[in-house]
């Protein structure tokens, strides 16, 4: 049977931090690639359509036939009749035509889940060419170039999820069964991974990392799959991949804030912290600080905050003298004009204090729960509803039980001002139900805070009072000698006194 192809050179974005890796020779797969590209493949487009999520690489398809089956092959046969279905699925369609190449695409099809099953079956140890077949094969159907993302990423906390719905590749029908055929062959205990390690190399990870950016979900689910099992067999990888992931965050936080596999990445990443061996390495810790506490920072974080927690919650685990470091990032990136993050935030800061040693929250009760009276006398009720409910957790009231002399002066006011001014009525009753339960704790302090804040109130009330009857006296001198462009009014005894 006769096989004609023409593959074209699969492009990939460019990036500051690839530019090391450009310096690096290509992999025998993108050599591959590369020798089989011609100058078919420089045909003229308009521009990508938003019917579909990406660029299919053309091809030239003179018709494909079926091969034999596996079972009617003899064993030393069989690792050359993969080898030749792998090639035969290399050939390529645009699935944003379902009217073309139907029986083309049907016979790709049943290959593909030919070798599925094959590859289940683990009957025989892969060769090396079938090892590069397959690489091969993978990266012309599954690399590929996306559109430019249209979305705004501008808008608030999770609003393009709730306003937009997500872009769904034509051609996932096919793509799935590529997705299953290659972690069936990363996982198969037939495959040899230092041999295999020659292919699925960096350059095929990095390009395998940059299909994160797609916009179907289905597809995200898949390379994490993949990718999560190359991280477990290829030892000698995991330190390119943790440094690779760390660019794709940087990149995202301080430079584009687009990219729709971030929860995907930080869901990889929670898996690998987990497996992490104390005492922690400093590269380690340096990625809590820089990479994990910056991603607070993006306004889209609600769409990754359940997987960033995750990680955050990880590290503190693993080495509880973190947590002081990661609450003092944390209010440094503290949101002062949105609410919905202020919630979160909050939310990660019960997880983080449950986990936290008295040293360590000693370390940051100041700042912290200065922060935290702000956010109980936040007029948005769900904001001071959500502080209130600190004390709910039992962990969380002994930590400041044991610290109450410095943590109830601080609070205190907070709590006094919500009880006479919110205008939330849950939010009263909470508050309430913490000032009664200071009061049980220690009623002598929460006496004394009270005397206190009552003076306190009463000094800046006579200030206040001061200040209206300068500014009073300021009007009147005012009015009786207006200011013209020649004649000025003494008013310095008038900002004395406003100055007092």
């Amino acid at each position: 049977m006769m096989l004609r192809q023409i593959l074209s050179k699969l492009p990939r974005k460019s990036s500051k931090t690839d530019l090391a890796e450009s310096a690096r020779p290509e992999s025998p797969v993108t050599q591959q690639i590369s020798n089989g590209s011609s100058a078919g493949s420089g045909k003229s487009s308009n521009g990508p359509k938003r019917t579909s999520s990406v660029v299919f690489p053309a091809s030239v398809v003179a018709g494909i036939e079926p091969l034999v089956p596996f079972k009617d092959v003899p064993n030393a046969e069989k690792m050359n009749l993969f080898v030749s279905k792998v090639s035969l699925c290399c050939v390529t369609f645009d699935f944003s035509d379902s009217s073309k190449n139907t029986l083309e695409k049907d016979v790709k099809r049943q290959t593909l889940l030919e070798l599925v099953d094959f590859v289940a079956a683990g009957s025989m140890k892969f060769s090396e060419p079938a090892i590069l077949a397959m690489c091969r094969m993978c990266a012309v159907n599954l690399f590929r170039v996306f559109p430019p993302n249209y979305r705004s990423n501008s808008s608030s906390i999770g609003e393009n999820d709730d306003n937009d719905d997500p872009m769904f590749d034509p051609a996932w029908p096919h793509l799935q069964i590529v997705y299953d055929l290659l972690l069936r062959f990363i996982n198969s205990t037939c495959l040899d991974a230092k041999v295999a390690k020659k292919y699925i190399d960096h350059s095929f990870i990095l390009r395998l990392l940059d299909l994160f950016d797609t916009e179907d979900p289905r597809e995200r689910e898949c390379l994490k799959a993949i990718l999560h099992r190359v991280y477990g067999k290829f030892m000698v990888h995991r330190p390119f991949i943790r440094k690779s992931l760390s660019n794709i965050f940087y990149r995202f936080v301080f430079e584009t804030e687009k990219h729709n596999g971030i929860a995907e990445l930080l869901e990889i990443f929670g898996s690998i912290i987990s497996g992490f061996a104390l005492p922690l390495k400093e590269e380690h810790k340096i990625f809590l600080w820089r990479v994990l506490i910056p991603l607070h920072k993006p306004k889209s974080v609600g769409v990754y905050f359940q997987q960033l927690s995750y990680c955050v919650v990880q590290f503190i685990e693993k080495e509880p003298r973190l947590a002081s470091m990661v609450i003092k990032g944390i209010l440094k990136y503290w949101p002062i004009t949105n609410s919905q993050k202020e919630v979160m935030f909050l939310g990660e800061l019960e997880e983080i204090l449950e986990a936290i040693s008295m040293v360590e929250f000693q370390k940051v009760m100041v700042p912290l729960f200065w922060r935290i009276g702000c956010c109980i006398n936040s007029l948005h009720f769900q904001v001071a509803e959500r502080a209130l409910f600190l004390w709910n957790n039992d962990q969380i009231v002994n930590l400041i039980a044991h610290n109450r002399p410095v943590i109830l002066p601080i609070i205190f006011p907070a709590l006094e001002k919500n009880a006479h001014d919110h205008w939330n009525q849950g939010v009263l009753n909470l508050t309430l139900n913490v000032r009664k339960m200071f009061s049980e704790m220690d009623d002598a302090l929460y006496l004394a805070c009270l005397d206190q804040f009552r003076e306190d109130e009463e000094r800046q009330s006579v200030l206040a009072e001061q200040r209206k009857e300068a500014w009073q006296r300021l009007e009147h001198a005012a009015s009786l000698k207006p200011i013209t462009r020649n004649t000025a009014v003494l008013v310095t005894p008038l900002a004395t006194s406003i100055a007092c």
